[in-house]
Formats: C-alpha cells, structure tokens, sequence
C-alpha cells in the first residue's frame, strides 16, 4: 500500500528534488537555451512568451497578460459581438431572394448541377425547394428581406450584407471550429481569444471575452469555439448565464468571507509567483491572473449581468425573459458588456439545423420558431448600441457556419417528411454592422437559384482578416510562435474585404 505524505515530508522531498544534479542540468539547458534564444529573437520576445502579449517594439515589461495593448494601427472597432445562429440558417429563407428558384419548385434538379459535389445528406437526385418564406424590399438601401423577420427589415439601413460567403467544410462540428479557429481540427485559438491576446481587456474586473448561449443545446464544436488553444488559457472565453449565478462557482462557499477569500487568494498566488520564479512557465501567470479577476468578477458581474435593473422601456424592446436562458436577454447582456469594456462577447443560439427530418428541424416550423426568438432582440440590440454611440465602436456580426442548398433534402432517395434543406458549403449569406463598416450595402451575388457564387465571393479567412483589421490588426502579424513557427488566425490565407468598408 502506498503511504500518505505529510505536507512537511513532501516540501522536504520537493527541496531535496531542485538539488539534484538532474534538476540542475535541466534547468541549466533551458537557461542556455533562452539565452541563445533571446540572442535570436530579443527580449521582446521573450516577454510575449511570457505574457501572452503582441511582439512589439519595446515590450520589456512583464505586465498582466491582460492589461490593454495596442493594435498595429488606429482601430475602428473596440469590441465585436459575434451573434452565431448554430446549426447553420437559411439564406434562401432570410436574405437571397431567387424568384426563379420558387418557379422550379418541386422540379428534378439537373444532374448537372449535381456532378463532382458532396453534400452531408442528399442522396440520388433531389428537387428544387422554392423559398418557404415571402419576400419584400426595405429601407433605402432596397435589400430583400423575408417575412420571418419583421423587425430587422426596419434595420437594413445599418447592415453591409455578405451573400456570396464559403467555407471549406460542409459538417457542423468542423465548420464551426474552421469559422471561429481558422482550422476545422481542434487545438487552435479562437476567433475571440485572439482579440483578447492582441489587445487585452479595458475592464480589468470582468472577462475581457464572454459567451453567452441560448437554445436548446450548446454549439457541435464544444467549448473549443471559444477555447483559447495553445494561446495561454487566460485569454480562453468565460461563459456566462443569464440564470442562476453568472458565472459557475462564482458565489463563495458557505461560511467564506470576502476577507478570507482575499487572503487565501494572497495566500496562493504568493506560491505561484515563487513557482513561477523557478520556472517560468506561463501558465502560472495565468492562474495568478485568473484568481485575481475571479475574485474582482465577484462584485462586478453580478452588477453586469443584471438586466433587470436596465429601464422597462429597454427590456420590452428586447422583449427579454426574466428568469429564462434566452437569445433576448443575451442580447442585452451583450450590450451591457460591452458598455464596460468587455472586449468580445460571443452568442451562440442553437437550433437553426433545418433538415426537414421532423417538425423541430423544418423550415416552416422550427425553423420560423428560431426567427421569432432573435428577430426583435438582434434589432433591438443594433438600435440600442446606435442610440448610445457604442455602434460606432462595436462591430456586429451575424450567421451561421454555412448555408443550404437550393434543393429539397433527400435522404436515402427519398423526401423527407418536413420541408427541409442540406448543408451547403459554397453560398450562405452572413451580416456585419457598426465600427466602419459601410451601411444599407449588400456585398457579392449568387446564380439564379442561389446555388454558386457569381461575383464577390468571401471566404472564412477573408472575414476573419477583416475582424482583425476593424480591430487594428495586420491578420498576417498577428501571431503566436508555437511549435516552431509562427501561427495566425487565418493560416496562411485571407484577404480584408475593403470593399466594405468605409
């Protein structure tokens, strides 16, 4: 049977470990290996492997990895909110209005169009689907909006449209993992996480990334959407419920003043900073970091998340639902985030996967129900940053992880019972607002039926390129060194979509 050490006998053992030659030559190799590293690269690099902070001139100072940083030139925006509808929405139900393609509803689709392509479900030859939705013009601007959003037709004014977007993956999981880490395989930073790492957080007493979910379930891809990869952890999304405690375990046990949780926290990190100081390994940083901001997240995110305190007025044009996890009151968490600096908020609603297989997923039933849960709080949201001046500093952006056919999904070779669509990889319409970008503007066109890309097409890098650069950020410098090169977000491709901005 193995014995219990004492805690005396383990700090004897862990003394008598750092004298032993092995300790020693270890240590030793490493020291000899940073120093001819820092002859290298310089001590500004050094500092970034510490810190997690940009590689910037002059960066000699072992600071809190979160404290704010500047981008690579003046930035439009200062905080994103990412609004993911999760399971991938239709454009041909919401934005990509095809009057040819409700003429051939319901006729064999040419094998033409259907040679060399792979879809997740389809099998033989499927028909035409017309729009299940009505269409109209609105604002100014004239874009085509259906009537499965009512209120956001009043907002079209503010947005830029993206109708020609594709991806490289057409299953949920790895497209959702490719839309938000720049890769469809696991391990990578993500979109949000990056943000964080270049630029830090303005609000040192709350998350400087949150995600808030609603829905019926989480998004395929897990927590790796909003992981922070082989960034260090502390720049890793926080989630956030808009029920219950804010934030998991936040609430002090019972019997534990805010005093002594102060000092067990002194206590803790005064061992890590000494452990820290034999080893220098990042991650202790970030616990230090991270046990500091749970301690101040205690008084300020309940103030933060608490949106029964905003103005009636505010909650019934959200149309929130107290007590609920839900898109609306998300939406309003998000603004009330931002609005104290939290720099990326993340909103995943899931439940948009609208195969046709039964009525949850069809698109004239479970698909109008996910309509009607974010139709007045995405706009409410948009109206509420424009109305407060945050607009201007926040950039909106809104979809899915990718489209749907123009076809009726089969599956088998045979229709399904509900009306539904298949995933589709090469169009689907996403939406961006605020923070320079141009207004009542719709970018790139789809063929007759919404099928190909005809003129303007914008890939998943091409949008994270221009995140970056409303952010500051040249995309090709932002980067980490990992595994003996430099990584960035978008991998070795993407270009910023100018042509959108202002």
């Amino acid at each position: 049977m193995s014995k219990k050490i004492s805690i005396p006998d383990e700090a004897r053992l862990k003394w008598a470990h750092l004298q032993t030659r092995r300790h020693f030559l270890k240590s030793f190799s490493a020291g000899v290996g940073s120093m001819a590293l820092s002859s290298i690269m310089g001590p500004a690099a050094l500092n970034a492997f510490a810190t997690g902070s940009p590689l910037t001139p002059g960066s000699m100072r072992l600071d809190d990895p979160l404290m704010p940083k500047a981008p690579h030139f003046p930035a439009k925006a200062k905080h994103v909110i990412f609004l993911h509808m999760a399971g991938a929405p239709s454009q041909h139900e919401l934005f990509d209005y095809k009057p040819l393609l409700q003429k051939l509803d319901g006729q064999q689709t040419p094998p033409s169009l259907l040679e060399g392509k792979r879809f997740a479900f389809i099998r033989g030859v499927p028909k035409l689907l017309g729009p299940q939705a009505t269409f109209k013009q609105h604002g100014e601007s004239g874009a085509w909006v259906s009537n499965h959003l009512p209120h956001f037709s009043r907002a079209v004014d503010d947005v830029t449209f993206l109708k020609a977007m594709h991806t490289d993956e057409f299953n949920h999981a790895p497209a959702q993992l490719f839309m938000y880490t720049g890769s469809p395989r696991l391990g990578r930073p993500s979109l949000g996480s990056w943000a964080l790492y270049g630029l830090g957080s303005e609000n040192q007493n709350l998350p400087g990334f949150v995600v808030l979910i609603s829905g019926a379930a989480a998004p395929s891809a897990g927590a790796s959407v909003y992981g922070s990869g082989f960034l260090p952890t502390v720049y890793q999304g926080v989630q956030c419920r808009s029920d219950g405690d804010p934030v998991l375990f936040l609430t002090d046990p019972d019997g534990v003043s805010r005093d002594m949780r102060r000092r067990s926290i002194e206590a803790i990190n005064e061992i890590n900073r000494q452990e820290y100081e034999e080893t220098q390994d990042p991650e202790i940083l970030t616990r230090i970091s991270q046990y500091e901001l749970a301690f101040r997240m205690q008084m300020s995110v309940p103030e933060a998340m608490d949106i029964l305190s905003e103005p009636e007025a505010i909650q019934t044009e959200y149309g929130i639902e107290p007590g609920k996890v839900s898109f609306a009151n998300n939406c309003l968490l998000a603004r009330r985030l931002v609005e104290r600096g939290v720099r990326f908020v993340q909103l995943f609603h899931w439940g948009w996967d609208s195969h046709g297989a039964g009525e949850s997923e069809a698109l004239n039933h479970g698909f109008v129900e996910r309509c009607k849960e974010t139709d007045q709080a995405m706009t409410a949201l948009l109206t509420d940053l424009k109305r407060r001046g945050l607009l201007d500093e926040t950039l909106v952006v809104w979809g899915g992880e990718f489209g749907r056919t123009p076809m009726l999904e089969n599956r088998t070779g045979q229709d399904n019972p509900f009306v539904g669509r298949d995933h589709h990889s090469d169009v689907y319409t996403m939406w961006l607002a605020g923070a320079g970008i141009k207004r009542g503007f719709s970018f790139g066109e789809t063929d007759d039926i919404g099928y190909q890309p005809v003129r303007d097409r914008v890939h998943v890098h091409d949008l994270q390129a221009t995140i970056l650069h409303q952010l500051g950020f040249d995309h090709e410098q932002l980067t980490f060194p990992f595994q003996g090169r430099d990584f960035r977000l978008t991998d070795v491709g993407g270009r910023v979509v100018n042509e959108i901005l202002t």
